[in-house]
């Protein structure tokens, strides 16, 4: 574990890559399982601007041997589009070199929340036991007892693999279910 003045420098690269997709894909609980291969064929990333990430927790710990931040209780962290609630919070992150500015910084390369996962954003809810991100590849899986909300459509399953580049999305694991509600206009 480091010093408290290791911490100013994490809210600045968890604002660079936290969460950094616009938000959740729409779901359906019918897509193909080809999202992973297409990645190569897709064209580029999006690249918006980082946002402000802001995280609250009981307790946050960082282990520079193994380049992680740590957050425990009562998690939650918030940017304009996204909140995410969750018991523990584990961010991965690498050590690079700015290709412009040749100085070193850190980039956050995966996300694992765990506990009570509870991802909001403008269009749906989603929970689960626990949600993994791989920043890098843009990708976020959440397991267990997962559940969709989407106004009064509801999907549920074991596993959802979300592609925040192509919003494609797959839940698998055993049965699932889904119901669709119509709008009555």
């Amino acid at each position: 574990m480091t010093s408290l003045k290791r911490i100013a420098p994490l809210g600045a690269f968890l604002a660079l890559c936290l969460m950094a997709a616009p938000g959740l894909a729409e779901t359906t609980a019918d897509q193909p399982a080809a999202a992973k291969t297409e990645k190569a064929a897709k064209p580029g990333k999006k690249d918006a601007a980082p946002k402000e990430v802001n995280i609250e927790a009981d307790q946050m710990e960082i282990f520079d041997e193994k380049k992680q931040a740590v957050f425990k209780g009562n998690v939650d962290a918030r940017r304009t589009d996204v909140h995410l609630t969750c018991d523990e919070l584990v961010v991965t992150y690498a050590e690079t070199i700015d290709p412009t500015t040749n100085e070193k910084k850190n980039d956050v390369t995966f996300l694992d929340a765990t506990g009570n996962v509870v991802i909001v954003t403008d269009k749906q809810t989603v929970t689960g036991k626990w949600a993994k991100m791989d920043v890098k590849a843009n990708d976020l899986t959440v397991g267990e007892n997962v559940k969709i909300v989407q106004g009064k459509n509801v999907l549920t399953g074991s596993k959802l693999f979300v592609d925040l580049d192509t919003n494609k999305s797959e839940l698998t694991g055993g049965r699932v279910r889904g119901s669709f509600v119509p709008d009555q206009k």
